[in-house]
């Protein structure tokens, strides 16, 4: 199933086109403010407000400038920023979702995942690294067989990187 994962997904990445823009969604109003104490930033409970408006994911980026803050909350095919405003409470909001397609690829290059996912994904392409140099060496070790490997192999090598090199320049 992996496997057919990585090689559907690998053609809607080549063709976003395919599937359209994500949805985006602006949002604006009150949050109960204000988020400073002292003149820090109480983050959590500034984060903690906004996933109650609905916002999901983790916090990829925050920042703080001019009695305003900025949050980004990230999730595979999913991204939400807010601007706040730190005395009034005062937010600004735009969500974008990218659909079913958006999760799925961005689940297929390990873009705002966890950590346990992208394990998965090193694991996943080193088993496919061994299954493809365990079927090279059986082609090359079967003497029947060796001298069409070779030819195989090679043809498709240079094949491969003739294209690579054409599409690099």
């Amino acid at each position: 199933m992996a496997l057919l994962f990585f090689a559907a997904t690998g053609l809607t990445l080549n063709h976003p086109e395919w599937f359209g823009e994500g949805r985006t969604r602006r949002l604006q109003g009150t949050l109960q403010g204000p988020y400073l104490q002292g003149e820090a930033v109480d983050w959590l409970r500034l984060a903690e407000d906004l996933r109650a408006l609905g916002l999901r994911g983790r916090v990829a980026e925050y920042g703080e400038s001019g009695g305003e803050a900025w949050l980004s909350f990230r999730a595979p095919g999913y991204a939400a920023d807010a601007q706040v405003d730190l005395r009034s409470g005062a937010y600004r909001l735009s969500v974008t979702e990218a659909g079913l397609v958006g999760v799925l690829n961005d689940l297929h290059k390990g873009r705002d995942t966890p950590g346990a996912w992208r394990w998965a994904l090193d694991l996943f392409a080193l088993f496919l690294a061994l299954v493809s140099l365990t079927g090279l060496a059986l082609g090359l070790l079967m003497l029947r067989t060796r001298r069409a490997a070779l030819f195989t192999v090679g043809l498709g090598s240079l094949l491969f990187l003739l294209l690579a090199l054409w599409a690099s320049r």
